[in-house]
C-alpha cells in the first residue's frame, strides 16, 4: 500500500515542469502522514520531496518550510517512529533539519503546525480507514493538493475503498474511488 500511495502522490510532491503546480521554490511542499505508525512511510515521502526544496524557513520569510509531519493519536507509536527515523544517518537528518516532524494529535481532524495556522497540505495520506471523508482535512488540503484516503463504504457491508481527492488551483474538489482494501479503522486514541 506504502508503494501505491507514493504512486498516487509523488505528481503532487514532485510537480512535473508545466504541471501548473506551484515549484518547490515557489511554494515549499508539505505533506500530512496521518497513521504515520513505524515512520517508514513517513520517511520514504519526505526523502521524495524536490532536492531544490528548502528545508529550513529563510529568515524572515515566514513561509513554512518543505517538511513532512507524521501525524500518531498513540503516543508509543509516535515515538517509535521517530526511533526508527533515528536509525539511519539520513533520517537523523531529515529529523534534526525540521523537514520531518513527529506530531501526537487526532488525525480525523488533521493537523495545524503552531505557527503554520494558514500553511495547509499538498498532499494528505491516511493509514487508517475513515468512516467519512473528513471536512477537516479537505479544508486543510492546500489548492491543488492530492488526499489519499481509505474510506468505509456507505452501504455497511463492512468494505473499505481508497479514494484520491483533488482539491485543484480554483478550490474545487473532486473524489475518485480508486480500489478496494482493508484498512485498520481511524479511531480515538486507547485511554
Amino acid at each position: 500500500m506504502h508503494a501505491q500511495a507514493s504512486e498516487y502522490l509523488l505528481s503532487i510532491i514532485q510537480p512535473p515542469a508545466g504541471s501548473g503546480r506551484p515549484s518547490s521554490t515557489a511554494r515549499p511542499t508539505r505533506v500530512l502522514d496521518i497513521g504515520s505508525g513505524s515512520g517508514y512511510l513517513t520517511h520514504l515521502l519526505a526523502e521524495l520531496l524536490p532536492a531544490d526544496a528548502p528545508s529550513t524557513v529563510s529568515e524572515g520569510s515566514g513561509k513554512a518550510p518543505a517538511s513532512v509531519v507524521g501525524l500518531e493519536h498513540i503516543e508509543a507509536l509516535k515515538d517509535m517512529g521517530e526511533r526508527n527515523m533515528s536509525k539511519s544517518e539520513e533520517g537523523r537528518a531529515l529529523l534534526a533539519s525540521g523537514r520531518v516532524r513527529f506530531r501526537l494529535g487526532d488525525g480525523r481532524k488533521g493537523w495545524v503546525e503552531p505557527g503554520e495556522e494558514d500553511a495547509g497540505w499538498d498532499v494528505i495520506h491516511v493509514g487508517a480507514s475513515a468512516v467519512e471523508l473528513h471536512d477537516e482535512l479537505v479544508q486543510q488540503l492546500r489548492s491543488p493538493g492530492r488526499m489519499f484516503i481509505p474510506v468505509d463504504d456507505e452501504d455497511g457491508t463492512g468494505g473499505q475503498h481508497i479514494w484520491a481527492v483533488d482539491k485543484d488551483a480554483q478550490g474545487v474538489v473532486t473524489k475518485k474511488r480508486l480500489f478496494g482494501v482493508r484498512y485498520v479503522p481511524l479511531t480515538d486514541a486507547p485511554k
